[in-house]
């Protein structure tokens, strides 16, 4: 008997070769696995031919095994218990409601967004654990490093599932204090004249200034920073004007909006998932949650 190539095995072929050999006829095997017995019957012949010997001898009322036949059944059996192991592991795993769901955005969004939200979820689902990854690399969901990413640029990767859930406003915004010290500005150009903060090697800044018609110059911010979570305290703590997502407003006491005349382009916030665990009822709870409450949170 010759032995079979672990690379080219397939499992169906198994599965049908057992219901005949219980059944004792393609026709009955058949009917038990509601499948076609043509199907049944190509996929005995199949397996006969990698191993290189018959399995049933056919009769006019039926089949009967061979020696061969029933020298694998035992290790056929084995085999079918581990795959009824494993498919109930996966149907257990795609319904529990319990577990970790690993989530992760950018480090803004991580410090000021998404904290109050998932204060909520854990008070609606509070067997669902959640560990939130502060990063701005856009590979988390591609290396299998997180379940789910809420991010500011679209995900290109056909492997992802994206949803967008709106659009999160960008605005000039200073402390109470900065502008009883400097005044506040009310028109476009007047920025120049103030104490701006701005990035380091990051040009975003300057190229969106750029685009709107008003090209100010890495000299024109005093204070500059590529770290997003000192930015933003840097802004808070009246150090000087900065450009910020409007929805951080509620989380700096005294920090205002200003011109609202400036058309700073909206930053566009997506959800997304990897197509393999879109099924998990687990990660699909979290994903239907955040679906739900971010754009509310963002607006």
């Amino acid at each position: 008997m010759g032995t079979l190539d672990p690379n080219r095995f397939d499992w169906a072929l198994v599965r049908s070769f057992l219901a005949v050999l219980d059944a004792g006829s393609l026709m009955g095997a058949a009917r038990r696995l509601n499948a076609q017995q043509p199907t049944l019957s190509r996929h005995v012949a199949e397996l006969e031919a990698q191993l290189g010997t018959p399995l049933f001898e056919r009769t006019g009322r039926g089949v009967v095994p061979t020696a061969a036949a029933l020298a694998i059944a035992d290790a056929a059996r084995q085999m079918e218990a581990g795959a009824l192991t494993l498919s109930r592991s996966l149907a257990t795993a795609r319904n529990a409601e319990t577990g970790t769901v690993r989530i992760t955005t950018s480090e803004v969004a991580a410090t000021w967004l998404l904290p109050p939200l998932l204060a909520q979820l854990q008070a609606q689902e509070p067997g669902i654990a959640v560990e939130l990854v502060a990063s701005n690399q856009l590979t988390n969901l591609l290396r299998r490093e997180a379940d789910i990413a809420v991010r500011m640029v679209r995900p290109a990767q056909a492997s992802l599932v994206a949803r967008k859930l709106g659009e999160i406003p960008i605005i000039a915004a200073a402390h109470r204090d900065y502008l009883a010290r400097f005044g506040t500005p009310k028109r476009p150009e007047e920025l120049a004249g103030h104490r701006l903060i701005g990035f380091d090697r990051d040009e975003g800044i300057l190229r969106g200034f750029a685009a709107m018609g008003w090209p100010l110059t890495r000299d024109h911010f005093a204070l500059r920073t590529d770290a997003q979570i000192a930015y933003g305290q840097l802004v808070a703590a009246g150090a000087g004007i900065g450009f910020v997502a409007q929805y951080n407003l509620r989380h700096w006491p005294g920090v205002v909006a200003l011109l609202p005349q400036l058309a700073i382009p909206a930053l566009p916030c997506w959800l997304a998932v990897h197509r393999e665990i879109r099924a998990s009822r687990l990660v699909r709870r979290v994903y239907d949650f955040l679906a739900e409450a971010i754009p509310p949170a963002i607006a």
